[in-house]
């Protein structure tokens, strides 16, 4: 089905310069290793405490007075016998009264506004609505434009959330940062059960809180994906039939990515591409995509598997730009810290061998959501049954 998009490959150059040099470094730490080389120390490192006059570095320090509390506008903190602030002269408030992220409620809408608002299945998968999607005038700029939109939409529910429970970033841990920033996409809810760290279901993520920091990280990047994907394909649905977002939308895309395995493929790679984006080196896993590839041994070609690694990478370089507009270099430093201290295991390169190097150009990634879409419709208009479950999911 996609064999035809192999013409409009090219080579991901920012992440094979990435791969080469994690390899170069594993290549020379291994050769540091095994030679003798004796760092040169400076005058500071050879100072001993023979040299030490005793009296002078003997240093008295005042115990620090703990602040517990904080002004609401400019966020300074101040001890406790403090009430107002010196500068904006309004009352503190208590630091441990701040809202918990994970007490917060959400539940973010990412609307798109055209001119037909779809009630039934029936009027949607009309013919003519079937013709529309299968001509498919769809651009790049129209792609764009609709990545920027989920931005603002994003961005702007996030600042929501931050005003609305006068949050403090500088106060919240990484794994708050995240999952404050998660919320402006989707429900977040915790779970208890299952060997999943997590899952995404109709617009809401359910993560096992009982897992590591860092691991709770990495998987809320991995299932925020799952949710981007469907979004960026159900505002391309209403960009050309020219409607509003709905519940019915929302379920023919889910419908869409989960009906064929090669979809599934396409979903679950660019998934885990993003989450690796926010680990260091040594810890990508591509789990959850190897047993979908597994399943289909004898069935589905290596080309057409590859294929299928180069779509979902080419879309994970768009999701990324997304999820970058807040968690920036700073922020991803402190992520990568953060999981580097919560794991004990060894750094294992072997995932490596599933990270795939190619993107589509503009052109084959607009024929390559045709195809997706296309044959998507064709089908979902022949379970119409399953299409109502999906959408009084949502």
């Amino acid at each position: 089905m996609y064999s035809g998009l192999s013409d409009y490959l090219r080579l991901d150059s920012k992440k094979r310069r990435a791969i080469d040099e994690l390899i170069r470094s594993i290549e020379n730490e291994v050769l540091f290793e095994s030679s003798e080389f004796v760092p040169e120390l400076s005058d500071s490192e050879y100072y001993s405490h023979e040299d030490c006059n005793e009296d002078a570095c003997i240093c008295l320090e005042e115990p620090e007075i703990p602040k517990t509390k904080y002004c609401p506008k400019c966020h300074r903190q101040y001890p406790e016998m403090e009430n107002f602030c010196s500068e904006c002269l309004i009352r503190l408030k208590r630091i441990d009264d701040i809202t918990k992220v994970r007490d917060i409620q959400s539940k973010p809408s990412f609307e798109v506004e055209g001119f037909k608002s779809y009630t039934t299945f029936e009027e949607i998968f009309t013919p003519e609505n079937m013709e529309k999607i299968q001509n498919f005038k769809f651009t790049p700029q129209k792609y764009n434009n609709i990545i920027k939109n989920i931005k603002i939409a994003a961005l702007s529910e996030f600042d929501n959330l931050v005003r609305s429970n006068e949050m403090v970033l500088d106060y919240l841990s990484i794994l708050d940062k995240v999952l404050l920033f998660t919320k402006s996409f989707v429900e977040v809810d915790y779970k208890s059960y299952g060997q999943e760290l997590g899952v995404f279901t109709f617009n809401k993520i359910d993560i096992d809180d009982r897992q590591v920091d860092g691991l709770q990280i990495t998987t809320l990047t991995h299932e925020l994906s799952h949710f981007l994907i469907k979004e960026i394909l159900s505002q391309i649905i209403c960009s050309i039939l020219d409607c509003n977002k709905n519940s019915l939308i929302d379920a023919i895309s889910t419908f869409i990515l989960t009906y064929s395995p090669l979809n599934r493929l396409i979903d679950e790679y660019s998934a885990h591409t993003v989450e690796g984006r926010f680990t260091a080196y040594g810890y990508q896993d591509y789990s959850s995509f190897i047993q979908i590839q597994e399943s289909l041994k004898g069935e589905m070609p290596e080309e057409e598997i590859e294929i299928a690694k180069s779509i979902g990478n080419t879309f994970s370089i768009t999701i990324k730009d997304i999820l970058e507009s807040y968690l920036d270099d700073d922020l991803r430093r402190e992520i990568k810290d953060q999981f580097l201290n919560d794991t004990r295991d060894s750094p294992k390169y072997e995932m490596l061998a599933y990270e795939n190097c190619k993107q589509l150009t503009k052109k084959g990634f607009m024929q390559a959501i045709w195809l997706i879409l296309s044959e998507g419709f064709e089908v979902a208009n022949r379970h119409i049954e399953k299409l109502e479950s999906y959408e009084k999911a949502f």
